[in-house]
């Protein structure tokens, strides 16, 4: 078998999903966007089993896996779906003296996965989860706004 697609190129993968994170939260650096992007993927993976997560992970490209899992407890139980503000306000309190995560960090982190993830992929991933985990990556955004092709 051929060694995948995000293996060999996971550098570049990961340079254009950040690049379009931090263009939609309008950050100015990529620690900044960084941070955004590990508080949502936490706030997220808070609110499922082990099991989900590593199937939502499972169908990440390969360096937003890591970022995804990087330091779970997996042995703390699921807290429930919030609302949006709620669940972007846990965002935002990761590394607090330390996040610039703006208001609209869920939405941007959604739209830059799927615009770096192949769309059936996740649709697939997340038609397996709870109908909050798919409001959660929901992006209000034309398709071929979300068709980046070949990175």
């Amino acid at each position: 078998m051929p060694m995948p697609w995000t293996y060999r190129h996971a550098s570049r993968e990961f340079r254009a999903f950040l690049d379009d994170a931090k263009e939609a939260m309008s950050l100015e650096s990529d620690n900044m966007a960084y941070t955004a992007v590990d508080g949502v993927f936490r706030t997220f993976r808070g609110r499922l089993t082990p099991p989900q997560g590593i199937l939502f992970a499972s169908a990440l490209p390969c360096v937003l896996a890591a970022i995804f899992i990087r330091d779970w407890d997996v042995t703390t139980p699921p807290v429930p779906f919030a609302s949006r503000a709620a669940m972007t306000r846990e965002a935002q309190a990761l590394r607090p003296h330390h996040n610039l995560t703006p208001d609209t960090a869920i939405e941007a982190t959604a739209f830059a996965l799927w615009r770096v993830m192949n769309s059936a992929d996740l649709a697939r991933v997340l038609g397996k989860l709870p109908p909050e985990a798919r409001a959660f990556w929901a992006v209000d955004a034309a398709p071929d706004d979300l068709d980046r092709g070949i990175i």
